[in-house]
């Protein structure tokens, strides 16, 4: 059962009590071919319904101000929204986890929900195809098109934001490309643009129909031309592969796995399904280095925990709180090279909070933090805030039926952390309660989530 709850943590955010319970007879193939039959089936989503008003010539000051807040408002309900899908079991735990490597991966900043919820739509669709059709509806996503500028990219005047983060981030990587090239390949973009609506649209009248030298080759290239000659590099598969395996296996990478995988996925045309399959089937992803040594992020860690203990907020923007508080905000990542991971996702402002988080849910079901980054006299002097929330722990519980109480710590560890706690049963129940078997459980399971080790996977 360790691989299995594993390959769940890595291809998901864990398994719920109840997922746990009835994938116990699953073999990894088995598990592997549900995640991606799940996935293959969930990707649609409704949209939120778009702010009902336009930004238009004319417009007072009040009704811009009245617009803005109907895009922060709509931003965050889709912030909320996915992270409730995240810790959902109802939702493909594998679509969710490859969504948010691609929103990592295609690191943007959008203040608009509608422009939002758009590109997550657009990653969902092409999550598992081929690379390089997930790569063209992003250089035609019109939150990326803003983000980057390339509105702003015309003829007279060629933006290189989008062109240079396109090679440097998105696909080839550093070293692979020339200033040259950035300049060419930026030329190609110009016109690839968005209307007032927020929607893609190609305008002609400022593109660049000229001859370009792109990686040696002369042509009038568009956008599409630049992107499959970037694709036709196999240092561009073995740039994504490098990323994919630190993101879903180990940030202390195995260039000779990285190697083979990098050249099958060229091989395969970029294929992504199949690139995840492969990792997902092979037996060196189960191998003991590779499990339990990831940092949770803040994202992967709440989902987690929502997961775990069904918790429903009272108030639901505690899941944009809490984002901000943990240091990991949905559409906001810190800059165009998206979270850095790792290390970074601890530190003085965030540790005590994670490894306290658990304990408020279970002891009081609210509790105050302070939002991290955040100055209290920008927030009116409220830089505390207070979260209400319930916990469901009877699925949880139900795990140690016909389990004697000397073995709960056992049971509830196997279920619950990846790598093995350093305290022993002995001093961990000397900070349990011992009233019942009930709040012996309830407590042990509270100590376990809130030590360092639950903060892996």
């Amino acid at each position: 059962m360790e691989k299995i709850q594993h390959l769940y943590w890595r291809a998901g955010f864990g398994l719920s009590p109840r997922e746990w319970k009835a994938k116990q007879n699953l073999n990894l193939q088995q598990a592997v071919d549900e995640l991606f039959r799940e996935a293959g089936a969930d990707w649609p989503v409704e949209a939120p319904p778009p702010p009902s008003e336009r930004p238009a010539r004319g417009m007072s000051e009040e009704q811009k101000k009245q617009l803005q807040e109907q895009e922060r408002e709509s931003l965050s309900q889709v912030r909320k929204d996915w992270l409730k899908r995240m810790a959902s079991p109802r939702h493909s735990a594998l679509m969710e986890r490859m969504s948010l490597f691609w929103h990592g991966h295609f690191a943007c900043q959008t203040f608009s929900g509608t422009l939002a919820f758009q590109q997550l739509r657009t990653i969902r669709k092409y999550a598992f195809g081929k690379f390089g059709d997930l790569v063209l509806a992003i250089a035609r996503d019109p939150a990326m098109i803003r983000f980057l500028n390339n509105q702003q990219n015309h003829k007279d005047k060629p933006n290189e934001n989008f062109a240079r983060e396109l090679m440097e981030l998105f696909t080839i990587g550093r070293g692979h490309y020339t200033e040259q090239d950035i300049k060419e390949a930026a030329r190609a973009f110009t016109g690839w643009s968005s209307n007032l609506q927020g929607i893609y649209t190609f305008r002609p009248q400022v593109h660049d129909y000229g001859s370009k030298t792109f990686f040696g080759q002369s042509g009038a290239f568009d956008g599409t031309d630049i992107i499959a000659m970037i694709l036709e590099k196999r240092e561009t598969a073995q740039f994504i592969t490098r990323k994919v395996y630190r993101y879903f296996v180990n940030e202390k990478v195995d260039e000779a796995l990285v190697e083979d995988l990098s050249r099958r996925f060229y091989d395969s045309d970029y294929d992504i399904g199949q690139l995840m399959r492969t990792i997902f089937e092979s037996d060196w992803f189960y191998a003991p280095h590779n499990i339990g040594v990831k940092i949770k992020s803040p994202v992967e860690l709440v989902a987690g925990i929502m997961r775990t203990l069904d918790v429903r907020f009272i108030d639901d923007k505690a899941l944009v709180f809490l984002q901000r508080a943990l240091g990991q905000v949905l559409y906001h990542p810190p800059n165009v090279a998206g979270w850095a991971g790792g290390k970074t996702w601890i530190d003085n402002a965030t540790l005590m909070m994670r490894l306290n988080l658990v304990g408020y849910l279970f002891q009081l079901s609210e509790f105050n933090f302070r939002v991290k980054d955040e100055p209290e006299a920008a927030m009116g002097g409220k830089a505390l805030r207070r979260i209400d929330a319930t916990v469901d722990l009877e699925p949880l519980m139900q795990l140690l039926e016909g389990v004697p109480p000397e073995h709960y710590s056992e049971r509830f560890a196997s279920y619950l952390l990846q790598a093995r706690p350093q305290l022993s049963t002995s001093l961990l129940n000397g900070y349990t309660s011992h009233n019942s078997n009930w709040d012996y459980a309830r407590t042990l399971a509270m100590r376990l989530m809130s030590l360092p080790e639950y903060q892996m996977c």
